[in-house]
């Protein structure tokens, strides 16, 4: 995919509209820095021909305090036009990254069950790192330059008709060259991104799994892969710069062509006395002028080549699509919950065409409002994928799912997580307050609220000890939080959004005796009033459940009224109660 100077334009503009003051104050500030550097060569020009004519010293000290005037002026022309381009730079960049972290928070679980977290922080910091600097630079020095290029060529037009031609013809002969060089290097910087992408992937997996890696000794492994990138990342980083120096080397023999065009022409214009040797001297410094903004753009050329890359990689996560639509305006109704899950097939390869890629397969039942389901089943039976489905994490290949006799993808995506409660076994902890940790951010809740819900879920003492309590910063190992004080606050967030459905995904697998004690209550005071799914593996959770879901290989093995099941001594649940629920369902 080839990155054209029109589409970048086009992002450079919609970034740059919230922020037309500052670009106007910018714009101004540069033309005029512009406008001084074309000025001030004409003083010297002055001041050379009045001192080889003999001219009135006075005049001569006046122009050389006229010169050193304009160029301490030009010099804070050009800071002021510095740090407006650098503020819009970094505004509009910063824009662009809260819109890609909003993007990838609206797409579905099977665009990041295939990527890596740390792949995504390169592909939104990283390619927009790269392109945040392309833009403080290209609007000051590319465009700058261009109009640079643009002043010196009307003025020698104005001195001499010839001078500004063949200064002209050399400036043509420069950005074509450059232009037609400009994507050589494109492809290189694009792998290059892309290493630097898989890198960081690896890097954040590693890291994350630290306390395994050392326990388990591989770090050798681990290492031996890092080198492995490594190796496989410095010779297209190689490749990338020795294209880049292709460039170089074009800018190098442009200038010498320049000189050799500006001593020339000036040469043959003296000889015929077409000019005075202060406009001789002024081709050659104008001339030398323009090798400044040649040599810019072929500097922002470079970047150019890997802005193009960010530019490829960004539009290309942009245009991932949800595989999630963005559904109807029903409202799911308050209170406890119905569920109708009628022929739901599922896959996690959306292109699956047969049935052995199959997750789920056919699943239909039906559970009325304020009953509790226990759904079992070995691990990998699709248990928890349907837990999934039901919070509209992915949408079933077919079939339909109804909360309440609504259709779960003709409601708002908003609208389920204030419905539906999860609590699985791994606790997501945020770098953040106790309180925000609880209430997912949601000031509508009353700290008298919270502090009434950990009451009765027995976390009290540790919430005293902490130095700040509800506005302690917590993290993912601080505080010291065990794993069933994690566990609890996860129950503590279901209790604060009261929703109509409660699913527990072995929410009390981590626990130990006496905290599951505490969480036995807390659930059954849970799913007063509300409908309930519970996946586990104990007897004891599910001794609760009106219904009994049983699924083996994302089939249904066995469904029906939990009593029943339990009378008739030929069904599935009958057996698994008799040999040894636990066992036969790890």
């Amino acid at each position: 995919m080839k990155i054209g100077l029109q589409q970048y334009w086009n992002l450079l503009v919609d970034y740059l509209k919230p922020q037309k003051g500052r670009v106007v104050k910018f714009a101004i500030a540069l033309l005029f820095s512009i406008g001084l550097q074309i000025l001030n060569p004409q003083i010297l020009r002055y001041f050379i021909d009045t001192a080889v004519s003999g001219g009135d010293r006075q005049k001569l000290f006046l122009a050389a305090f006229l010169f050193i005037t304009v160029a301490l002026i030009t010099q804070l022309m050009t800071i002021t036009a510095t740090y407006y381009g650098e503020n819009v730079a970094w505004t509009a960049t910063n824009a662009l990254r809260a819109d890609l972290v909003e993007h990838c928070l609206t797409l579905d679980l099977s665009f990041h069950k295939y990527r890596t977290p740390g792949e995504l922080v390169e592909r939104i910091d990283g390619d927009v790192q790269t392109l945040s600097e392309f833009f403080s630079k290209f609007t000051i020095r590319i465009l700058g330059s261009l109009l640079m290029m643009l002043g010196v060529i009307v003025v020698l037009l104005f001195e001499d008709w010839r001078a500004g031609l063949a200064i002209s013809l050399f400036s043509l002969i420069a950005l074509s060259s450059l232009i037609k060089l400009r994507t050589i290097a494109v492809i290189h910087w694009r792998g290059y991104r892309q290493f630097s992408a898989e890198f960081f992937g690896f890097l954040g997996e590693q890291l994350t799994g630290m306390e395994d890696i050392r326990a388990n000794g591989a770090k050798n492994y681990v290492m031996q892969r890092f080198y492995i990138i490594i190796r496989n990342w410095l010779p297209i980083f190689h490749k990338a710069r020795l294209a880049d120096t292709i460039l170089w080397i074009t800018t190098n023999g442009i200038f010498t062509l320049g000189s050799v065009i500006a001593l020339i022409v000036g040469a043959y214009l003296w000889s015929q006395q077409a000019i005075t040797i202060g406009t001789v001297y002024l081709l050659y410094y104008y001339t030398n002028i323009l090798s400044e903004p040649i040599e810019q753009i072929r500097n922002q050329f470079e970047d150019l080549q890997q802005a193009d890359a960010s530019i490829h990689r960004i539009t290309d996560l942009l245009q991932v699509q949800s595989q999630l639509h963005i559904g109807g305006k029903k409202l799911i109704p308050p209170g406890a919950l119905s569920i109708a899950v009628e022929n739901v097939s599922f896959s996690y390869n959306h292109q699956a065409n047969n049935a052995e890629e199959l997750v789920l397969q056919d699943i239909s039942f039906n559970l009325p409002a304020g009953q509790v389901l226990g759904l079992l089943g070995r691990t990998g039976s699709g248990k928890t994928t349907l837990a999934r489905l039901l919070l509209r994490l992915y949408d079933p290949q077919s079939g339909s799912i109804r909360l309440g006799s609504v259709p779960i993808d003709q409601t708002p995506l908003t609208e389920l997580p204030k419905k539906v409660g999860l609590v699985t076994q791994d606790v997501q902890l945020f770098q953040t307050t106790v309180r925000n940790n609880l209430t997912f951010f949601n000031q509508n809740i009353s700290d008298e609220r919270i502090y009434e819900t950990i009451e009765m879920l027995g976390l009290s003492e540790w919430l005293n000890s902490l130095p700040k309590g509800l506005d302690t910063n917590l993290g993912t190992d601080s505080s010291g939080l065990s794993a069933g004080q994690a566990q609890l606050l996860a129950f503590t967030r279901v209790f604060l959004k009261n929703p109509g459905l409660v699913i527990l995904d072995e929410a009390s697998s981590r626990l130990d005796p006496m905290t599951e004690k505490l969480i036995e209550r807390a659930i059954d005071k849970l799913l007063m009033g509300r409908t309930g799914i519970i996946i586990a593996h104990r007897l004891a959770t599910i001794e609760r459940a009106n219904q009994i879901l049983i699924l083996e290989k994302g089939r249904v093995s066995e469904y029906g009224n939990r009593e029943a099941l339990v009378k008739n001594s030929h069904s599935r649940f009958t057996q698994l109660l008799q040999a040894g629920l636990t066992d036969l369902l790890v």
